[in-house]
């Protein structure tokens, strides 16, 4: 297959956005990803657009609008992985030969629904019992606590660590810091876990430009090649699940890094999904940066800081920034363009050259996800 290459990216900030649609905010990221590169609507190929909530045709009514009208175009939808499928499906496309230049992008307004836990099909046992995120999350929270010692402090830390991280963001939802003792006051959500353990609902979109190596040399902005695009679901069974072990992680990211011919300990930095504080545990482990309950005792060590031993969550992640849960594995690639380019500004983490983007999508019955996605993106 043939190399493919991110040469562009565009961002509208995330937050409340109640008087803009998905394909408003979908509009505004993909013009944002005109303006900054100067591609033409001629230029493109074939779109995919990314969306949980955002309705049918969406991408067809987000592109129409800044001229892609013909080619081939997808809406795709696979929950909070929504987003990142539509960027490893253009991937697809680049790396097949059918195509040379692609636009993803993914949306969300969740504003639509006026806050609290979001509406999840009600065709689901596990859901018609009460499985819905945050009460996931907790269950997870409390098992990782009490099989390797961590504390309620631990999970305070993520929280603290991310958000100062998106303080520095300008497309985050949340730009202040906080302090420990602010997300313990914060109002109980799931025992252990308080509101500042969760990630926002929010509204926002991200577009990324994906093409071929000559379409980028002839393009003439700044691009870095990605080196593994790989997604995959759940396996279902109804026997036990481990709680603190995301299968489905471990298993994505060792076919990244097998693709890309990379190891974790090459990682200079992770966007992965901390929808709540327990996942930047959790996930860190199963992706191979820390050993198996010892995620914890790396980040009081500082070692997942921007400037320590891999960034995890440069950006804020999404317990700053935001999860629109259409746009985020679309923004996540975004952030980690902006950082192996050198155009992060106060977020960089010093001497960039290679990052992972990591999102999992919905939980359903019998799996421990549906849906997850990982990347690998490189300065060569």
């Amino acid at each position: 297959m043939r190399p493919v290459f991110v040469a562009g990216a565009a961002v509208h900030p995330f937050g409340k956005h109640r008087e803009l649609s998905a394909a408003e905010l979908g509009y505004r990221a993909v013009q944002g990803l005109f303006a900054s590169t100067g591609i033409s609507p001629e230029q493109v190929d074939s779109g995919f657009g990314g969306s949980v909530y955002g309705g049918s045709l969406l991408a067809q009514r987000v592109l129409q609008r800044v001229g892609v009208s013909g080619p081939p175009v997808y809406t795709v939808e696979n929950a909070c992985a929504s987003g990142a499928l539509a960027v490893h499906l253009g991937w697809q496309a680049i790396a097949s030969g059918s195509a040379d230049c692609v636009i993803a992008f993914g949306t969300e307004n969740l504003s639509a629904f006026g806050g609290g836990t979001l509406p999840l099909t009600t065709a689901d046992i596990e859901i018609d019992q009460g499985m819905v995120m945050p009460a996931a999350y907790a269950m997870r929270a409390q098992r990782y606590l009490h099989d390797f010692g961590a504390t309620v402090d631990d999970l305070t830390q993520v929280s603290v660590k991310n958000r100062r991280n998106g303080a520095a963001n300008p497309r985050a939802h949340f730009r202040k810091e906080v302090t420990p003792e602010d997300v313990q006051q914060s109002r109980p959500v799931a025992d252990p876990l308080q509101l500042l353990h969760c990630c926002p609902n929010s509204d926002g979109a991200a577009a990324v430009l994906l093409c071929s190596e000559e379409f980028a040399k002839n393009l003439g902005t700044a691009y870095v090649r990605m080196r593994a695009s790989v997604v995959r679901s759940g396996r279902f069974h109804t026997s036990f699940r481990d709680m603190t072990w995301p299968d489905i992680t471990e298993r994505v990211a060792r076919v990244a890094y097998e693709m890309a011919g990379l190891r974790p300990s090459d990682l200079d930095l992770v966007e992965l999904h901390d929808a709540f504080s327990v996942a930047e545990l959790l996930h860190s482990e199963a992706l191979g940066i820390a050993e198996r309950g010892q995620a914890f005792k790396a980040l009081a060590a500082g070692e997942f800081d921007c400037g320590g031993r891999v960034a995890v969550s440069p950006s804020g992640g999404l317990l700053s920034r935001g999860h629109p849960v259409g746009a985020t594995g679309a923004t996540q690639i975004c952030e980690a363009y902006l950082q192996l380019t050198g155009q992060a500004a106060d977020l960089q983490v010093p001497g960039a050259e290679v990052a992972l983007t990591h999102v999992t999508g919905g939980g359903i019955f019998g799996v421990d996800n549906g849906a997850c996605a990982v990347h690998i993106l490189t300065t060569n």
